[in-house]
């Protein structure tokens, strides 16, 4: 009798252990959200609930009309405060994710009577999409090798400073929600293909829907997922689950996509979306020989396969020409100006300068990994080859990732926000496989039997082998429609080999004492390590706004906010049908702050249109006026910071408004602006350089400063000191000179001019100039 009762209270001590393990897991993930939320509030403790950077002025700028207008106006607003004298479509040319999400939210809260602004809305909608992105992480790796390596990622990703730069409060972008929908893609996908359930296929074709509303980088998902079904595919990994995983997405996710107004009928005519149409034939193809296989005799089966493979070859041989033809038909070959930067990281400096002057674009050098990443860097290699024991179809896809990721972060600096996730995930696979084989290496030294190690290991590996078993039932389908014997045994083999490795591998993986614990304390120092490191960025490195600069000194902390004052000054002592010319860098912030009509901004969709504020920029005072006349510009902004030191002001970027105002008007040459090669600003600089606009702008009275003119950034003294402005007049200087504004004097009146002319010649024929009455229009 008590050998029969023994079994149950196993079964019941199982039960509780596995129900304490999945509310402990609850409550770590919570935990997780709070210090992914927390974390990203240092720039509102330390400065005050604003906007970050540019673009996020325009989004919020958007989001303010949404919730006043509706859904509808917000579709068909036409903005004509920005690109004068075009204007703009705003409903056809945003992503339009973000700002519908900030504004449900907005709609939400007020009607359960909580009545926050928009502007709040917006500055927290990135902290709380970190928590989401967090638990989304939690949500893949665990398909990918269980709970405890799904634990460890969400916590490195609530803290890896990648993220946080785009993610504190008031980082109002669209990588703000674009992460998280990038994350909860691929883990429906994952969770499809480990399931084959067409409820969370469709599922993942509208989270991919969600993500093509908020970002352009979707691009990447609808890239990345065909390249895994056809790596399957190779290495005969093709199941039904796969098809399952993948079709939906392509046929659903695009006629979503569609849908955008900003994509439309890209999502089926650019270059970045025909490798999913051409996997999407060939995964069809796949299915139907193996389909065949499963019906047919051996020899009826040689013969429908040449068949099938023969009208497989001229369907695919004449959609290859279709696209072939749309590809030649466009000159940069249907591929978009981003698109061919990141396949060719050289051609952006060669063919779109307006590109490559975006510092974000520009590839990232060595220490910023080790900033944006920290030591995650060192166990990415670790968690890689644990994915490889055993291989399965979803560690095989995160391996997948993370070797693209690590490509594009490689080119453009900003897609390092595109190796955060799949770095976590890598370095949580590897610290749980560590932590694995190091506490059931010191429970097995310090219990002496081996059953301690087995039961800690099953406990860990509980949905690694929920999953394995979904998986071999699935297999068994797969074996019940092949009839050869072959297949059959092809199909158990992997199913019975793991067991055995994963028996020898028990075996080997038991480390001395000593070894483990000093293996488990360097682990924790570096755990340790990393979180210093993510509070010290968060808190410092990321959590100052660009609109609002400071720096500290033996005085304490200065305060530079020369940004606000001028767009106040603006707002304030100007009409509001004037219209300010400035590089298109404070577009959005002018439009957004000051609320007046601006000639180019951060969207940078009309080239030839920056070209002329840079064609300006870069000429002489007079024709420099008269570009900026015939655009109706009243003033002109600059930003200098040669006094206080501010690196990343006008004239550091005077070179690429040259290059780009020189690609559509030849007579703009940057040799003219340098000397020997040189950028110069000082005693030799070129005379081009010495008197082009943006030189008179930014030191006009700069000399009365110190009495020398010596720049801060250049660190060097200016050649020209002492000139005067003919076409310009200066308005106002910020406190610390960062923001000057000048307004156009006005034309010469030319009919005053005629009529001395004239009055010089009755003048002296004798006439009478008081008896003859004045014709203005003379």
């Amino acid at each position: 009798m008590a050998a029969l009762e023994s079994p149950q209270p196993a079964a019941t001590t199982t039960a509780m252990r596995h129900a304490f393990g999945n509310v402990l897991s609850v409550l770590i993930l919570v935990l997780i959200g709070v210090l992914a939320f927390s974390i990203r509030l240092f720039s509102v403790i330390k400065y005050e609930s604003v906007i970050h950077e540019f673009d996020p002025y325009f989004n919020y700028r958007v989001t303010q009309f949404l919730s006043k207008n509706g859904i509808y106006e917000f579709w068909n607003w036409f903005d004509d405060r920005t690109w004068y004298p075009l204007g703009r479509v705003i409903g056809g040319t945003v992503y339009p994710g973000l700002t519908l999400t900030a504004g449900t939210i907005w709609w939400v809260l007020n009607s359960l009577n909580i009545p926050l602004s928009v502007e709040t809305v917006c500055v927290f909608t990135a902290p709380v999409f970190s928590a989401f992105a967090s638990w989304a992480t939690y949500l893949l790796t665990k398909e990918v090798k269980g709970s405890g390596a799904g634990l460890a990622a969400a916590v490195l990703l609530a803290m890896v400073p990648s993220y946080i730069s785009r993610s504190v409060a008031g980082s109002y972008d669209n990588e703000a929600v674009a992460i998280f929908a990038l994350i909860f893609t691929f883990y429906l996908y994952i969770k499809t293909l480990n399931t084959g359930s067409l409820f969370y296929a469709t599922l993942n074709a509208l989270a991919y829907f969600y993500m093509v509303c908020s970002w352009g980088g979707y691009t990447f998902i609808i890239n990345l997922i065909p390249m895994h079904v056809l790596l399957c595919i190779v290495t005969g990994r093709y199941s039904p689950r796969l098809y399952i995983a993948y079709a939906p997405l392509v046929v659903l996710g695009t006629l979503l996509a569609a849908l955008v107004p900003v994509v439309g009928f890209n999502a089926v005519l650019t270059s970045e979306h025909f490798a999913s149409f051409l996997v999407f034939i060939i995964i069809h193809v796949v299915a139907l020989v193996y389909y065949i296989k499963g019906i047919l005799t051996p020899k009826m089966f040689k013969v429908a396969v040449t068949l099938v493979v023969s009208i497989g070859m001229v369907v695919c041989f004449i959609v290859v020409a279709i696209l072939v033809a749309l590809v030649a038909s466009s000159p940069t070959g249907g591929w978009s100006g981003r698109s061919l930067s990141l396949l060719d990281p050289t051609y952006a400096s060669k063919y779109i300068p307006i590109i490559a002057s975006v510092s974000e674009h520009q590839p990232p050098t060595w220490p910023s990994y080790f900033m944006d990443i920290n030591v995650l860097a060192f166990l990415v290699p670790a968690g890689i080859i644990a994915c490889f024991s055993p291989l399965s179809d979803s560690s095989s896809f995160v391996v997948l990732y993370i070797v693209m990721s690590v490509y594009f972060s490689g080119v453009m600096v900003r897609l390092m926000l595109v190796l955060a996730p799949a770095a976590c995930i890598m370095s949580g696979i590897a610290l749980s496989q560590a932590f694995d084989v190091f506490t059931g290496s010191i429970k097995y030294q310090l219990g002496g039997s081996s059953n301690s190690t087995d039961n800690a290991e099953d406990t860990n590996n509980a949905p690694k082998d929920d999953a394995s078993a979904g998986k071999t039932d699935k297999g068994e389908e797969i074996v019940k429609e092949r009839s050869s014997k072959k297949g059959k045994k092809k199909e158990r083999e992997p199913a019975d080999k793991p067991s055995v490795k994963s028996k020898a591998k028990k075996k080997a993986l038991v480390l001395p004492l000593e070894t483990s614990i000093v293996a488990l304390l360097l682990l924790i120092m570096l755990g340790a390590f990393y979180v210093i490191h993510c509070v010290w960025a968060a808190a410092e490195a990321y959590s100052a706004p660009s609109i609002v600069l400071t720096s500290q000194s033996r005085d304490g902390l200065h305060v530079f906010d020369d940004f606000r004052e001028s767009y106040a000054w603006l707002s304030h002592n100007t009409d509001v049908d004037d219209k300010v010319a400035s590089w298109w860098d404070y577009g959005y912030q002018t439009t957004a702050m000051a609320n007046r009509t601006v000639i180019v901004d951060n969207n940078t969709w009309n080239n030839t249109h920056i070209a002329t504020v840079g064609t300006a920029m870069s000429s002489p005072e007079k024709a420099a006026w008269e570009i900026f006349n015939s655009l109706d510009v009243k003033y002109v902004l600059v930003v200098f910071g040669g006094l206080i030191g501010y690196p990343s002001d006008d004239i550091n970027k005077f070179l690429w408004m040259v290059r780009i105002g020189g690609g559509v008007f030849p007579h703009i040459k940057e040799a003219d602006y340098l000397r020997d090669g040189q950028y110069r600003i000082d005693s030799e600089a070129t005379p081009t350089m010495l008197n082009c606009l943006m030189y008179k702008l930014s030191y006009y009275r700069f000399v009365e400063t110190d009495g020398k003119g010596y720049d801060r950034v250049r660190r060097t003294e200016i050649g020209k000191k002492h000139f005067k402005l003919t076409h310009f007049e200066e308005v106002f200087t910020s406190h610390h000179w960062m923001v000057r504004i000048y307004k156009l004097k006005p034309a010469r009146n030319r009919i005053r001019g005629r009529a001395k002319k004239l009055k010089s010649k009755t003048t002296s024929s004798g006439w009478s100039s008081k008896s003859e009455k004045k014709n203005p229009w003379v």
